[in-house]
């Protein structure tokens, strides 16, 4: 009874004190005014130290709790200077927001160059890296959704390293619509922003008219520019430590029918068709939800460890990034897995010289299921019978004889085998020197490397009669027979495989494709002021190679039937069928270009720019192997003008832009007539089949041009 006591009597003293420290809270309210004593709806009103944070409404007020007379309000608004005042014992604090010019006098990176937002002539967009980093995100383009105007991104995959499609201002070509994506003055592609850890990123720029026709044919569908984190000078070394760990689940799952009313359906089609009901019980309530069992939690994970710093006459950025994310569908057999290391380093060689270098390292590893549309496994759950389940009494997968085309989706997912290995490195070598004091001569030479393994294994299943997906004939023989050099096997482990016919056994598919980048650009910075007056110009050339080997093969037969021994060199096959099923291939293509941009700016008021590229493809005949692409951009503030007499507008600009670019995203070597159609020919009476001349040479074919 005295130990009740005692615990009534501390449960009495935890109540007591959490009444208390309750108690000391109190609400602090006000109001938020602009530079002209008008309410400032939309401030964000946080309390530093907690997790407390509310934003004005319409009228520009707000109410928040605080703790304690020394609690701090902290109050920011886009275009404004950010507030912190103490509350004081004070319940009402009302704040006046004063304007911030430093956005407009911010520095953005354009086309060889960089120039102040306030000069901009051309739709040019930035996106910081600190909002990307509190995204959480696998990939760079993820951080452009609903972030800048003008651009969409429409992912062509849901399973993790899975690409997406970027557009800036829709569709401008019946071809490759990819805009061109440089990443610290290095050329990637959608595919190759997966060695790119975003947490990374210093800024983004998305060039998204004619003013991006510096960048030549590539830039027709616009470009982003990435910058990646730097040092800074003489600054002591500052480490960076941050990871994540969540769960995904589906956020929504389509209402289906269940087994009674799929039941009730397929019954009333066959009576009205003149048949008889297929289904005697319609009583089968609920049924299999198909779903529910192919859809799983799945872990997301990523560590990041990073260092920045400098000496009197450098500085470096080091960082390294492993992420993983299993998917939703498949978990593992759908996982991606990325290790990234990263170096940027600027060197000050002597007052007029500067090295700046990049590398970049990233090993990526992908499994991938059947998606997107007929046959992938989100087509055969949601097509799947109610009325069936995943297993049959006897444990093995189930069969779904209904329908030639559905199989079962569990059995499939355990059948899949493909996985990707990617090996990438990326560097950038720049040398900038000070010809004079306002004369910049830059020589950059970068490169791109990668190594691309892809597997798939596809073993002997049986998926039920008349199966599309069927790499085996039901064929109920002996454990192990021998017809026509091919075996017929029971496998005793597996009660999955038993009676299967072995066509030519399990298969394995491998494929080593190698890509190599070469990047090299020298240009020539220009600035002039006098008085009023501001001229800059750029002159440069560039020369871009792209080359890539791509060696494949596929192997039958593999030894058990087995991913464990799912290898090429583990190939039992004789013959023909092995050397029909290899082959190589190589690629090339280069561009040869030259880039002129003036411009001319007045008191900063009145500024015009021009910008002529002179571009060579290898995919063009000789009679259309050149295109000249000029652009004209300027712009007007408004706001600067002494009539400008409007207190409520800070800042007023009009630009206009117009320009010509071109497009050279074809095959290669299109106008030329290749030997990649079908022929059918006689020798001796045999027929046989052949090769034949494929699209006609068209040695006139001509630049996609768009204005």
């Amino acid at each position: 009874m005295n130990n009740f006591k005692k615990k009534l009597s501390l449960l009495n003293v935890f109540f007591l004190l959490s009444f208390y420290v309750y108690s000391q809270s109190s609400l602090v309210s006000g109001t938020v005014l602009d530079e002209n004593k008008e309410s400032l709806p939309g401030v964000n009103v946080k309390l530093i130290g907690g997790e407390t944070g509310v934003t004005t409404d319409l009228n520009g007020k707000y109410s928040i709790s605080v703790f304690s007379d020394s609690s701090k309000l902290e109050f920011s608004f886009i275009g404004y200077k950010t507030q912190v005042v103490i509350v004081g014992g004070r319940n009402t604090v009302d704040i006046n927001m004063a304007l911030s010019s430093e956005a407009l006098e911010e520095v953005v990176v354009v086309g060889y160059g960089t120039t102040r937002v306030k000069e901009l002539t051309g739709a040019t967009v930035q996106v910081k890296g600190e909002s990307v980093e509190r995204l959480n995100i696998a990939r760079m383009d993820q951080a452009l959704q609903g972030q800048v105007s003008g651009v969409t991104i429409n992912t062509n995959s849901g399973s993790p390293g899975g690409s997406a499609s970027i557009r800036i201002r829709g569709l401008s070509t019946f071809g490759d619509n990819d805009p061109l994506i440089l990443v610290d003055g290095v050329v990637y592609d959608s595919e190759g922003l997966n060695a790119l850890n975003p947490n990374d990123i210093e800024s983004i720029n998305v060039l998204k008219d004619a003013t991006a026709g510096i960048y030549g044919v590539r830039a027709a569908n616009g470009v982003i520019i990435i910058e990646t984190k730097k040092g800074q000078k003489g600054a002591k070394p500052k480490f960076e430590v941050g990871s994540y760990y969540g769960m995904q689940s589906t956020a929504n799952k389509l209402d289906l029918l269940n087994a009674g009313e799929y039941a009730v359906i397929k019954n009333e089609m066959f009576i009205r068709g003149g048949g008889q009901p297929i289904f005697n019980n319609t009583n089968l309530k609920v049924g299999s939800n198909w779903q529910d069992s192919i859809f799983q939690d799945a872990p997301i994970q990523s560590f990041n460890l990073g260092v920045t710093g400098g000496t009197k006459n450098s500085s470096y950025s080091i960082g390294g990034n492993y992420f993983s994310q299993d998917g939703i569908v498949g978990g593992s057999k759908s996982n991606f897995e990325r290790y990234n290391a990263r170096v940027n380093l600027v060197n000050t060689l002597s007052d007029k010289l500067q090295l700046n270098s990049v590398f970049l390292f990233t090993h990526e590893q992908r499994s991938t299921l059947p998606e997107n549309g007929i046959g992938s496994v989100l087509y055969n759950t949601i097509n799947a019978f109610p009325t069936r389940n995943v297993h049959s009494p006897d444990g093995n997968y189930e069969y779904l004889e209904e329908v030639s085309d559905i199989i079962n989706p569990v059995a499939q997912v355990e059948n899949s085998h493909n996985r990707s290995f990617v090996n990438k490195l990326v560097g950038k070598q720049e040398f900038a020197y000070n010809i004079l004091d306002n004369l910049t001569f830059t020589n950059r030479l970068s490169y791109n490397y990668a190594i691309v393994d892809s597997k798939s294994f596809s073993p002997l299943v049986w998926y039920g009669p008349g199966k599309y997906a069927n790499t085996a004939s039901n064929a109920n023989l002996d454990p192990v027979q021998v017809f026509n050099g091919f075996q017929y096997i029971n496998d005793p482990v597996n009660p999955f495989y038993d009676s299967v016919f072995v066509d030519r056994g399990a298969s394995v598919y491998e494929q080593r494709a190698t890509y190599l980048d070469l990047n090299y650009e020298s240009f020539l910075n220009y600035n002039l002021k006098l008085e009023d007056h501001n001229i800059k110009s750029t002159l440069g050339t560039s020369i871009f190679r792209r080359k890539g080997d791509v060696l494949n093969g596929t192997g039958y037969n593999i030894p058990n039937n087995s991913i464990d021994f799912a290898d090429i060199s583990a190939n039992t096959s004789t013959g023909i069928i092995n050397l029909n099923n290899t082959g190589s291939y190589e690629f090339e293509e280069r561009l040869l270009s030259a880039f002129l941009r003036a411009e001319y700016s007045y008191k900063f008021k009145y500024i015009f720019s021009g910008v002529i590229r002179r571009d060579g493809s290898s995919k063009f005949g000789p009679n259309n192997r050149y295109g000249v692409f000029p652009s004209i951009s300027g712009a007007w503030l408004i706001s600067d003008e002494d009539f400008f007499d409007f207190s409520s507008i800070t800042f007023f600009k009009v630009r206009a832009s117009y320009g010509v670019s071109g497009n050279d995203q074809i095959p290669n070597f299109a106008y030329r007539a290749l030997l990649n159609g079908e022929g059918v020919y006689v020798f001796d009476d045999v027929i046989t089949a052949g090769v034949a001349i494929g699209t006609a040479a068209n040695p006139d074919l001509k630049w996609e041009t768009t204005s």
